[in-house]
C-alpha cells in the first residue's frame, strides 16, 4: 500500500512539474509518449491526469489532445446570494462574453411542466447559450421559462446572456428567491462539444428554480461549469444543538466575575 502510494505521489509530482513548465494553451505530449517517458501504463497516467482535469489545470479536447489551462481569474462566490455569472465576473475584473445562443419555443416536457408548475400541455421558451472567458467556453447554460414570461424580441437587444439580470432589470415578474440543487454530472455529447471537453467527463451541475413573490417558479435552469474557472462556497452557521452545547461550556459573565 505504501509503495503504491509513493508511486502515485511521484507520478502526480512529475505531472505537476511537467504541466507547470508549459504555457497556458500549450498542448501536452500524447498519452502514449508521456506514459512511456514517465514509466507508467496509459491507464495509470489517464487516472492521474483526471485529477488535474477536475482541478481545471488541464483540459482534453475530443480527438485533438490535452492542453494546459491556467485561468487568469477564478470566479469565486458564496451561494447565499443569488447573482449572475456576469455580476460575479465583473466583481473580479474578468470579462465574459456570450457565445452561441439558441432560443426555441416548444411544448414543455413532463419534467419541465412539473418543475414550473404549469399544465403539461403548456409551451415553454428554451434559452441555451455558452459563456466564454479567456477565449474559451466556461459555462453551458439552459433556461426554461413559461412561454409568455419573455418576448423573443427582448433577447435581441442588450441581452448579455443572463436571464436573471434581464428579469431584474425589467422589474417584472417580482423575484424573491431561488432554490439550487448542486451535483456532479457527466458531460453529454452536446455539453462536451460546447465546452470543448470529453463526453462523460465529470462536470459541476446546478439545477435551479427561480421563484416570484407569489411563489411561482418562473425559470427552471440547468447550468454546467467548466473545472478551474469557478469556486463556490457556502457560509454555514451552527445548529441549535451546537449553540446550546457551546453556551453550556462557556461560563456566564456573573460566574466569571464571581470567580475574580
Amino acid at each position: 500500500m505504501t509503495n503504491y502510494t509513493s508511486i502515485s505521489q511521484r507520478l502526480h509530482e512529475s505531472l505537476r512539474n511537467y504541466i507547470a513548465s508549459k504555457k497556458p494553451g500549450e498542448k501536452l505530449l500524447s498519452e502514449p509518449y508521456l506514459a512511456k517517458q514517465l514509466g507508467v501504463s496509459r491507464a495509470t497516467l489517464r487516472e492521474a491526469m483526471r485529477t488535474f482535469e477536475i482541478q481545471g489545470v488541464i483540459r482534453r479536447r475530443q480527438g485533438d489532445g490535452t492542453y494546459v489551462n491556467h485561468p487568469s481569474h477564478v470566479i469565486e462566490s458564496g451561494l447565499e446570494i443569488l447573482e449572475s455569472i456576469e455580476t460575479m465576473a465583473q466583481r473580479i475584473g474578468l470579462e465574459v462574453k456570450m457565445g452561441e445562443l439558441s432560443v426555441e419555443i416548444r411544448p414543455a416536457t413532463l419534467e419541465e411542466s412539473a418543475a414550473l408548475g404549469i399544465p403539461s400541455t403548456s409551451r415553454v421558451m428554451q434559452i441555451i447559450r455558452v459563456m466564454h472567458a479567456d477565449g474559451r467556453p466556461v459555462a453551458y447554460l439552459v433556461d426554461i421559462l413559461p412561454e409568455k414570461v419573455l418576448n423573443p424580441e427582448e433577447l435581441k437587444k442588450d441581452f448579455t446572456g443572463s436571464v436573471l439580470d434581464l428579469l431584474l432589470h425589467r422589474g417584472a415578474p417580482s423575484l424573491i428567491s431561488s432554490r439550487c440543487e448542486i451535483s456532479l454530472a457527466t458531460a453529454t455529447h452536446e455539453v462536451a462539444r460546447a465546452l470543448e471537453i470529453q463526453r462523460g467527463d465529470g462536470i459541476q451541475q446546478f439545477m435551479s428554480y427561480l421563484y416570484t413573490s407569489e411563489g411561482q417558479v418562473v425559470d427552471y435552469s440547468i447550468s454546467y461549469f467548466s473545472p478551474g474557472y469557478f469556486r463556490f462556497h457556502v457560509i454555514r452557521r451552527l445548529g441549535e444543538l451546537n449553540n446550546s452545547i457551546q453556551s453550556e461550556a462557556t461560563p456566564s459573565s456573573e460566574a466569571s466575575n464571581a470567580g475574580r
